[in-house]
């Protein structure tokens, strides 16, 4: 009997066993919590994107808002801000005005002769710079003034030790470096006597221009009381000159020469044309000027030229250019009759060559 209960109690531990197999343990607490769980990051994530959504929108706003006050601004903006503005913009408006005073005052200083334009200017006072003109074609010219009136060698430092400078003036060749600038320089080794003008193109048209560049070019290279141009045709009493200059040392602002006026010719293709005609009155007279063989400038003068050279008009002649940029000045006219070359008179200091 105990047996069969035996047997009978082994039997229903399998059945039960078997079941257990056939049917997996499931716990409901456990699949209610991952449900939540899938809930809650499903709503976060929602809020995430809105979040990003949102912001990304707002900067688009952002960036429209401020392209819109830039194109606003631009247009309000002028297109060159100009000097006067930075110094409105500054509260410096007196300062700017005091700097305009201060440069006009440095102009004029200039203009006296109280400031060295060029630092390598000699320190020594001179009497007197002269230049005398010449061209390439003039090298036989040149040849004969040594031979004549003007120094060589030894002769010629010791004119300077006597305070005169002088030079045969000429400008460089409209094909720079040709043969024309190199025989230039090769015999300027040799006779060391020329001023060569390297800024001034040595062509016909520009001959008026080149008295500009001579007084330019001096007043920075030497310290002198006179600056004197002189032309290629004439014979230069070297020593009579610098008694006429001496006798004018203590004058300030003084425009030496042979004093003429004359005719203004206004018909194109006669000699002595002048394009600028119109400008010289219904008479066309020129104004009192030095005639163009001799053109002498005090220091005075002479800076003036240099200083504001790039302003000064240049008319067809250089004596009549000379002359205009001396006319509105406060200028002492020497018009002294032994610097009139074509005269007959026997006391002069120059003549035709």
């Amino acid at each position: 009997m105990e047996m069969s209960q035996h047997h009978h109690s082994d039997s229903l531990l399998n059945v039960m066993n078997a079941d257990r197999r056939r049917k997996p343990y499931s716990n409901p607490s456990s699949s209610s919590h991952s449900s939540k769980a899938s809930l809650i990051m499903a709503f976060i994530s929602c809020l995430a994107w809105l979040y990003v959504a949102g912001r990304l929108w707002q900067d688009a706003g952002n960036r429209a808002l401020l392209s819109n006050l830039l194109q606003k601004s631009s247009r309000n903006l002028p297109r060159v801000v100009t000097v006067e503005d930075k110094l409105m913009d500054l509260g410096c408006k007196e300062i700017g005005r005091k700097i305009v005073e201060a440069e006009m005052d440095l102009t004029l200083a200039k203009s006296q002769g109280y400031l060295r334009h060029n630092s390598s200017s000699s320190d020594r006072r001179l009497l007197a710079v002269i230049g005398a003109y010449t061209g390439f074609g003039s090298r036989l010219n040149r040849k004969r003034f040594r031979a004549s009136w003007m120094p060589r060698g030894d002769d010629l430092k010791k004119l300077e030790e006597r305070g005169v400078v002088l030079r045969f003036v000429i400008g460089r060749s409209p094909n720079r470096g040709d043969s024309l600038d190199r025989n230039i320089d090769n015999e300027n080794l040799k006779t060391k006597d020329f001023l060569i003008l390297d800024s001034h193109e040595e062509a016909g048209e520009e001959l008026s221009k080149k008295v500009k560049f001579f007084f330019s070019a001096a007043v920075e290279r030497w310290n002198a009381d006179f600056y004197v141009k002189v032309d290629d045709d004439i014979n230069i009493d070297i020593n009579g000159l610098i008694e006429i200059l001496k006798s004018h040392q203590d004058r300030h602002g003084a425009y030496l020469g042979c004093m003429k006026s004359g005719a203004v010719v206004s018909d194109e293709g006669k000699p002595w044309y002048e394009p600028d005609w119109w400008k010289f009155g219904d008479d066309k007279s020129y104004f009192r000027h030095a005639a163009g063989s001799i053109i002498i400038l005090s220091k005075s003068l002479a800076h003036y030229v240099n200083v504001n050279s790039a302003s000064l008009k240049s008319y067809t002649h250089d004596d009549i250019s000379v002359g205009s940029w001396i006319m509105g000045l406060d200028a002492s006219y020497v018009d002294d009759d032994r610097l009139c070359c074509s005269s007959f008179r026997q006391e002069k200091v120059c003549s035709r060559a």
